[in-house]
């Protein structure tokens, strides 16, 4: 083959790759995916809250301690996790691969705490009673509810730290970039974003009194 041909070649490739958008084609792909992801967040918690307002004996069986205080320390490791994850991201586009490995290490280490702390949050409940249909406190449907809900999340930060775990081998490797460390940066914040209407409308409103 020419060396014509080979450029040619080279060049039509380069143009395949390019994005058609104004973003790179993987941060698009992630913001479809976090957009349609949202809707069944979204449509998850619409019907949370029909079936606790259709049901006049659903439980409020979460106590300050222990329930709403691992709650906070959850939340406040969640939103910390951000912070790592935007300091990692700074420090892969000024091509500090050290520290970018070290931020999304705490990063990963703070999401495995999260996931560590809603499961134990969940065998305390499974200890109470608490089942898919069935509790001991009122509705049934809370137990499918509640699992249905946090669950969701909890696959996301699970799924997010094994992600993170992926994007950081590769960029430790040199095969991936910044803007992978960016893109799956987008991931984990909205993961942050979609636990704040988590607690206020499945922990803070069922609050015993």
């Amino acid at each position: 083959m020419s060396e014509s041909n080979l450029s040619m070649g080279a060049g039509h490739a380069a143009v395949m790759e390019e994005s058609p958008y104004a973003i790179p084609s993987r941060k698009l792909t992630m913001w479809l995916f976090i957009i349609s992801d949202a809707v069944t967040f979204g449509a998850l918690l619409f019907a949370y809250g029909y079936v606790r307002t259709a049901s006049p004996d659903w439980p409020e069986p979460f106590k300050f301690n222990p329930s709403i205080l691992n709650v906070m320390i959850m939340t406040f490791i969640l939103v910390t996790s951000s912070l790592t994850m935007l300091l990692a991201v700074d420090a892969a586009k000024n091509g500090d691969k050290p520290k970018t490995m070290r931020w999304l290490g705490l990063t990963m280490l703070l999401g495995t705490i999260f996931a560590g702390l809603h499961i134990r949050e969940w065998v305390g409940l499974i200890h109470e009673g608490v089942r898919l249909f069935q509790n001991p406190w009122g509705a049934p449907l809370f137990g499918a509810t509640f699992f249905s809900i946090t669950g969701l999340h909890l696959l996301h930060v699970i799924s997010g730290v094994v992600a993170l775990s992926v994007i950081a081998r590769g960029f430790a490797r040199g095969r991936l970039t910044a803007g992978h460390v960016e893109t799956v940066g987008l991931y984990w914040h909205f993961v942050d974003v979609v636990w704040m209407f988590v607690v206020p409308l499945v922990y803070l409103v069922n609050v015993a009194r």
